[in-house]
């Protein structure tokens, strides 16, 4: 009886929404804690090894000089000299002082100025290409999985993202080299673009009003603020205190407990929609919907240009412990899961394009604040003021763009999911690539100048979105106390304002009998 009483649960379960929105926020916080936890590890980490691997070549150079073939040392203690048995060289014992120590240990010290400036910048290129391969790869993958959602559901993507994840994961865990970092980081683009553009359109296909759309999104979108406020000081942390590989292996954990088994046995797949989604290269030629992926994409690029250039930036100019790089990151990420959760609601009742506008200013202005800081606690301020903007921008533009698909367009959302995810990537991808050069040539203050400015000038484009247009076949004015909607089995009626959009599952005529009613 009791078995019975569980199977059932689990099947009225497997349908629930509220199961599907946590599904979703364990999904984004998996990822977004790994793509920030090597935010504090991969510059000091990259940094070490090449120190390590000049200190080697030092040392075999040295050797080969020294000794070129065997010999054995004797040391006179008459005259403090030592004598090589296979040459007829003297030596003082002051001038065969080997490496010193603390040059060979520096990878190990934690002490906090880097004794190499020169080097230390050349770091920006490197970690900022590889921050930047994740995002260009799930780029590229995005427009795939779009229109693939569209035909097989979005429960075996979300299922492929976690098992990708974990791979990712374990390669970030055991890697010791560049090229390995490189292609982990790549891998995880393509297990995220599976995780995040399934897990997106499946909360818009099941939150069909636009109010709790909005809502469901904000909540979903603090499971990403969630894995952004605790990655980085996570990360510093377990680095300094346990090691690299700590923190990759409980997230790997994570992914094989908390994400794929629950999205593997619980979610439960449903048959396909017979209503055919509007192609992607036309969702891509609408404007409204390139206003706001801009928006996505400009907000984001703020952070993704600071994380691989901010804490290279402290190293060098306050001589930052490792924890502190990671930890520097925390006033941002917990000011983005308080903006998320207030203006996921907020957004609706104020204008989501008035949310998304200030929003854009408060980036601009607060990044052009960042390098005005002298030491940790000057970061504070600016920091939470980026987190907390983009926050405004994130869950002012994601319920916008099904809404505008849902006005405009046909509503099957896997499509315009993979278009803000393409425009969250460029973000990821363009800002560490670009902003690491941009850093080295021209300076961190500069850079964060550039950025700033950009945002603010994108600003007023929000305001094309206080009331887009819909397509008149798409749309049907009623009167404002409208209590009862009659609905069958061919006819779905969302909400939208002062909107009500008729989707027909099987034809698009109406039913003048019905009509009739609905007017009287």
């Amino acid at each position: 009886m009791t078995s019975f009483n569980l199977l059932k649960w689990l099947r009225e379960e497997r349908q629930s929404r509220k199961l599907i929105l946590f599904i979703v926020f364990v999904a984004l916080l998996l990822d977004n804690m790994l793509l920030t936890v090597v935010v504090p590890i991969i510059p000091s980490y990259l940094y070490n090894l090449d120190e390590s691997a000049d200190v080697a070549l030092r040392n075999n150079t040295l050797s080969q000089q020294d000794a070129p073939g065997s010999f054995h040392s004797i040391v006179s203690l008459y005259d403090n000299t030592v004598r090589l048995s296979g040459s007829n060289t003297t030596a003082r014992s002051t001038e065969l002082v080997p490496p010193t120590p603390a040059t060979a240990q520096q990878p190990q010290n934690s002490s906090d100025c880097p004794q190499s400036t020169s080097k230390l910048l050349n770091e920006n290129v490197k970690v900022g290409m590889l921050f930047a391969s994740k995002a260009t790869v799930q780029l590229l993958t995005n427009p795939f999985i779009g229109p693939l959602t569209n035909r097989i559901g979005y429960q075996l993507p979300i299922f492929i993202g976690f098992c990708i994840m974990f791979l990712s994961t374990i390669m970030f865990a055991f890697s010791s080299s560049y090229a390995l970092l490189f292609l982990a980081r790549s891998l995880q683009g393509v297990g995220s673009s599976c995780s995040s553009v399934a897990g997106m359109g499946m909360l818009a296909s099941v939150y069909t009003d636009d109010e709790e759309r909005g809502h469901a999104i904000g909540i979903a979108l603090g499971g990403l603020a969630l894995g952004v406020l605790v990655g980085p000081p996570f990360g510093s942390v377990m680095y300094e205190f346990v090691g690299k590989t700590a923190p990759f292996l409980i997230l790997a954990f994570l992914a094989v407990f908390d994400g794929g088994t629950v999205a593997f046995f619980f979610l439960a797949p449903k048959p396909s929609s017979h209503q055919k989604g509007t192609p992607l290269l036309t969702l891509m030629k609408d404007p409204y919907i390139l206003i706001a992926a801009g928006a996505i994409c400009f907000g984001n690029m703020a952070i993704a240009m600071m994380e691989p250039t901010l804490p290279i930036w402290m190293m060098e100019t306050m001589c930052a412990r490792k924890w502190q790089l990671g930890v520097a990151f925390l006033p941002a990420s917990i000011s983005y899961l308080i903006g998320t959760n207030i203006f996921g609601t907020l957004a609706h009742k104020m204008g989501r394009w008035l949310c998304a506008l200030i929003g854009m200013m408060v980036v601009g202005i607060s990044v052009i604040c960042v390098p005005f800081a002298r030491d940790i606690y000057g970061l504070i301020l600016p920091n939470f003021g980026v987190g907390f903007a983009i926050g405004m921008v994130d869950s002012s533009m994601m319920p916008i763009m099904g809404y505008l698909v849902d006005l405009r367009h046909v509503s099957v959302y896997g499509s315009v999911y993979a278009i803000a995810d393409v425009a969250f990537c460029m973000g990821f991808a363009l800002g560490p690539s670009i902003g690491g050069s941009v850093a080295e040539s021209i300076g961190f203050p500069w850079l964060m100048t550039i950025i700033g400015v950009v945002d603010i000038f994108f600003a007023p484009l929000c305001l094309f979105l206080r009331n887009p247009p819909g397509q008149e076949e798409k749309i049907v004015r009623f009167k404002t106390h409208i209590n009862t909607v009659k609905t069958n089995n061919h006819t779905h009626v969302h909400t939208y304002g002062q909107f009500r959009v008729w989707k027909h599952a099987n034809s698009m005529q109406k039913d003048p009998g019905r009509d009739a009613n609905q007017g009287s």
